[in-house]
């Protein structure tokens, strides 16, 4: 333990361990902690709350940026500390639980919640928990590898505990850009231009004696990213996609840097974004919620020039390249509150081509992010949807089958929407690219099964859309059998009630 990193001396009589700054947190409290994919969550506090839940039960509301790594949740989930849970989370064990209605999940947009706590629409934290680097001399905090929705929490809290890493450099002081947008009387505009502009302040500021522990930890690091190596499926969705943007250029609807890019969270986002260095585009840009591998790949190839986002996320093997060597890459990257990465306006302003995930997309370019049958929640729809209802180009990615053939990506009905067609501009598989831009449903649904579905469903879609077509309707649809398909998998384990009787021939 080192009080250098606590700089404001009249707060150094409230270093305390673990156990006892958990003890501020009580049953039926509302808790605001850090930590956005499984990036800068504080980490002794909230283990130290499942250690007093086992003892003495208790159950919270708790609210973050987005998910929680080292298996917080999965652990606050089994000591049954959690009665509600939002706007995000990737845990299986959490997942479960919020699938049997044993905890109540609220997915949200990630630029709304603490916009409804500053409205008073969500109760505010009585506690906040937060990740931090060091505190300066006027008590503000300077956070760790997230923003998330820290500042706020921290702001709106009565009571805030600190968690001091001191495993990570105090470098991370200066990488942050900390600004909180006006809503009362009337909304102002937030003066960002430029992705590289800086416009609020290094640290957290609060009222230092709001902050009621501070805790220290030199041994939990953030869980490294789960993303796998790229494929032949997702470079080949990558070529599809630098075909796409050449001929954007070429044509003049796009510059030749492309503007500011945003990726999704995953492999498969992750991948594409990579695929971009083998494309001809330079002096590239980011403006989005998590910098990956990818975005440190292509600053270190020479393709981009900057990034802004709200959390760093990082496999073991990049992880430990950047976060030793910050200061290499200080200057290219500011991380932001997460209503700033993901707020529509901004979007909408800046031009950004945002590129996401779908679990599954129908004919018509319904997409579906976060509902596995359109039932059991996978992870949530994080911050999609303030990228895709307000992005210069909406881009929604997706290999064309999954669990080895069973399941096609491409349906004609979505089991769930998260974004309307109104919402999508251009989906892609590794089977090619449907730009829907302009196009009629009828339109769509013919681009998007020639394009994108894979030829093992491609009759039975065209099967499905012709017969629909018959029938009438400016969106056509056989009702009776629009989700046949989803439910011929839970069933029988395939899409194809043919596949199922030829599998069990």
């Amino acid at each position: 333990m080192s009080l250098d990193r606590i700089r404001l001396a009249s707060l150094h009589d409230k270093v305390m361990s673990a156990e006892q700054a958990a003890t501020f947190i009580q049953d039926g409290m509302t808790v605001g902690m850090s930590g956005f994919t499984r990036a800068g969550e504080a980490k002794a506090v909230p283990l130290a709350l499942v250690k007093q839940a086992h003892a003495n039960p208790l159950k919270i509301t708790l609210i973050t940026g987005a998910s929680l790594g080292n298996d917080l949740d999965k652990q606050l989930t089994e000591a049954g500390v959690l009665a509600r849970r939002l706007p995000f989370q990737v845990d299986s064990t959490l997942r479960k639980a919020i699938n049997k209605g044993e905890v109540m999940f609220i997915d949200q947009h990630l630029s709304e919640t603490v916009e409804q706590m500053r409205n008073q629409q969500l109760k505010k934290p009585d506690v906040a928990v937060i990740e931090a680097v060091a505190i300066t001399e006027d008590g503000g905090i300077i956070p760790t590898t997230s923003v998330g929705n820290s500042a706020s929490f921290a702001i709106f809290a009565e009571k805030v505990i600190v968690e001091i890493n001191t495993s990570l450099s105090p470098a991370f002081e200066g990488l942050h850009d900390i600004y909180i947008p006006s809503y009362r009387p009337t909304r102002q505009a937030i003066p960002l231009t430029q992705v590289d502009e800086r416009i609020g302040t290094a640290a957290i500021q609060i009222d230092p004696s709001k902050i009621v522990g501070i805790v220290f930890n030199n041994e939990m690091h953030d869980s490294p990213s789960t993303v796998t190596a790229p494929d032949d499926e997702t470079q080949g969705i990558a070529n599809h996609l630098i075909a796409f943007f050449e001929k954007e250029v070429e044509t003049g609807r796009l510059p030749k840097n492309l503007g500011p890019l945003q990726a999704g969270i995953g492999s498969i986002a992750n991948a594409v974004l990579t695929g971009l260095k083998e494309s001809n585009f330079e002096d590239l840009i980011m403006y989005s919620e998590v910098l990956q591998d990818c975005t440190f790949e292509l600053i270190d190839a020479g393709k981009m020039k900057f990034a802004s986002g709200s959390s760093i996320t990082l496999s073991a093997k990049y992880g430990e390249k950047v976060f030793n060597n910050l200061e290499h890459y200080k200057d290219k990257l500011v991380l932001r509150p997460q209503e700033i990465s993901n707020h529509p306006e901004l979007v909408r302003r800046l031009g950004i081509i945002g590129i996401n995930t779908a679990l599954e997309f129908d004919i018509y370019g319904n997409v579906n992010s976060t509902h596995v049958c359109g039932t059991k929640m996978m992870n949530g729809i994080g911050g999609s949807g303030d990228f895709a209802r307000n992005a210069h180009i909406a881009i929604f990615v997706t290999k064309s089958i999954a669990k080895g053939g069973d399941i096609s990506s491409v349906v004609p009905f979505a089991s769930h929407v998260d974004h309307t067609g109104h919402d999508v501009d251009v989906l892609v598989t590794e089977q090619g690219l449907a730009d829907l831009r302009g196009l009629a449903p009828r339109e769509r649904a013919r681009a998007i099964i020639d394009n994108c579905a894979h030829p093992m469903y491609r009759d039975a879609l065209n099967d499905y859309f012709d017969r629909a077509c018959a029938k009438g309707g400016q969106t056509p649809h056989l009702l009776r059998e629009a989700l046949s398909w989803h439910s011929n998998f839970e069933e029988q384990g395939h899409m194809l009630a043919a596949q199922v009787e030829a599998k069990t021939a």
